[in-house]
């Protein structure tokens, strides 16, 4: 029996791994798959060495690093005792690539779906992915085009999520409905991160922003989906003291739900403004790092992209505005958003853009990766 070690230690990770897992098992009934997951990949098949709580950041990562790397030596010693036919490294290049390396030089072949950033900072890092992967599986075509230019070998798959949300943006009235919301009036959906650590940064924010535009339009409503009960908690009271009286709904996961019934959505940078685009819903998007990892990344010029959000380097173009570090301000991105409430027929364009490029990402992506990972084993076995 083929045994594929599998590791992804975020929200986003444990999605597009369980996919993966089922596209596989869909082509190859029979394969077995343990490794670090989350709930889905569990309810995929496959068997759990351990979990990560996610971090952000390099500072953040500094605190959790020797549980970290003692989580790694574990998983190093385990893969080398009983060498799987197959490792994947999902995303969390940091975390998973230093494993792969180490277990490439044991003789186990690896593959990582979800390229690194190198094309947008520390590029000096593509130098280094030969030594750790035989294959990188990329989700956006300007990354496999530049890892085969740095000699790379690379499939562009597309996405799972541009497979999984249909074209047609959804019924937004239908939504506000089912979630509890008043139909008729317009919704801003608040998704502050995933991990507490973003949750941390902009919370306040968030709920100051909202707070805000109820201010200046009483007649908005407000809906947060959290993704589980220790952020739901966390959130709930950071808006009883950022927001009390403010007329939001916390939902427990939904997130697709939350973003399809809004008019409008305030997001962390993340997968989260990528699902945003996918659901064509205009957005607005903050990004803020704790101060030393934002004046490492700064000083040492360490970015290489025009814009931080994924749907602005999709559509090579600002449609989401942007607010970076101290930029993150409530009156300032409350404005933002409110000039996109109040302009439908800039609304209707940004829909229009985003709809262009879930075709351009709609490829099957969870089958082209399979395909490609069961091409190398196959050829391996010859």
């Amino acid at each position: 029996m083929i045994r594929i070690g599998i590791v992804a230690n975020e929200v986003s990770g444990d999605i597009l791994a369980a996919s993966l897992i089922e596209a596989l098992q869909a082509k190859r009934p029979g394969l077995r798959f343990e490794g670090v997951t989350g709930p889905q990949m569990e309810a995929a098949g496959c068997q759990p060495l351990a979990r990560i709580e996610p971090v952000m950041g390099l500072v953040e990562v500094l605190k959790h690093l020797p549980a970290l790397l003692a989580m790694r030596r574990r998983l190093y010693n385990h893969f080398r005792t009983d060498p799987p036919d197959l490792f994947i490294g999902v995303d969390a290049p940091d975390f998973n690539l230093p494993l792969a390396r180490r277990l490439k030089q044991n003789g186990i072949r690896t593959a990582h779906f979800v390229s690194p950033t190198v094309w947008a900072w520390r590029q000096g890092r593509v130098k280094n992915l030969h030594s750790a992967v035989d294959l990188m599986l990329c989700l956006f075509p300007f990354e496999s085009e530049f890892l085969r230019a740095n000699r790379v070998r690379a499939e562009y798959v597309g996405h799972p999520l541009a497979d999984q949300i249909p074209l047609e943006p959804a019924d937004a009235q239908q939504l506000r409905h089912e979630l509890g919301l008043d139909p008729q009036r317009p919704v801003i959906a608040l998704l502050p991160g995933s991990r507490m650590s973003e949750l941390k940064m902009l919370s306040a924010a968030f709920l100051q922003t909202a707070s805000w535009c109820h201010q200046q339009r009483p007649e908005l409503q407000f809906v947060a989906p959290m993704v589980n009960q220790r952020l739901r908690e966390a959130f709930s009271i950071a808006a009883a003291e950022f927001a009390p009286g403010l007329p939001l709904t916390l939902l427990d996961g939904r997130p697709r739900e939350a973003i399809g019934a809004a008019d409008l959505v305030l997001t962390a940078s993340g997968t989260a403004t990528l699902e945003t685009l996918l659901l064509k819903r205009p957005m607005v998007v903050a990004y803020r790092l704790a101060a030393l990892t934002y004046w490492l990344v700064t000083r040492l010029n360490l970015v290489k992209i025009p814009y931080m959000a994924m749907a602005n380097l999709l559509a090579e173009e600002e449609l989401a505005p942007e607010f970076l570090q101290q930029q993150v301000e409530p009156e300032a991105m409350g404005s933002a958003l409110l000039a996109l409430l109040d302009d439908p027929q800039r609304r209707a364009e940004i829909a229009t853009r985003y709809a262009e490029i879930h075709k351009n990402l709609r490829r099957n992506a969870a089958d082209r990766a399979a395909d490609a990972i069961l091409a190398m084993l196959d050829g391996e076995q010859k």
